[in-house]
């Protein structure tokens, strides 16, 4: 039953990161569908870890394939921040929504973040159910 609630909590807080990110971009003000290009960091930023707890067999604090996963998810995070704040500081979107999208980003990385600490820690669950 906490998986459920878990869940939910989860697809809840997921809703409302990209309502964020589509106020950025819909409201009459901004009317500009650019900031929608983070969506592809949101894809991307899971599969590094996915790759790496699937290839390692090891459980140990430090492994060069974990290391280097966390790095590109790293990296992709930080883009995914940086894509707005580009797109402001040229004039292609306004800063209110560069602040709404900025907003999303982090309710969407806490959201997966969550994703991975409530179902990836325990020993009985395994990467076959998603």
């Amino acid at each position: 039953m906490a998986g459920i609630k878990a869940l939910v909590g989860l697809s809840f807080s997921g809703a409302i990161g990209l309502t964020f990110l589509l106020l950025g971009c819909a409201l009459e003000e901004y009317g500009v569908y650019w900031p929608l290009f983070v969506l592809i960091f949101y894809i991307l930023s899971p599969i590094p870890t996915f790759i790496s707890r699937r290839v390692s067999d090891d459980d140990s604090s430090s492994n060069a394939c974990r290391e280097l996963a966390y790095f590109v998810t790293t990296g992709i995070v930080v883009s995914s921040f940086g894509l707005p704040i580009v797109l402001a500081r040229h004039n292609t979107i306004k800063w209110g929504a560069c602040g709404l999208v900025m907003t999303g980003n982090a309710v969407i990385f806490l959201t997966i973040l969550g994703f991975f600490v409530v179902f990836g820690g325990g020993d009985d669950f395994s990467w076959e159910q998603w």
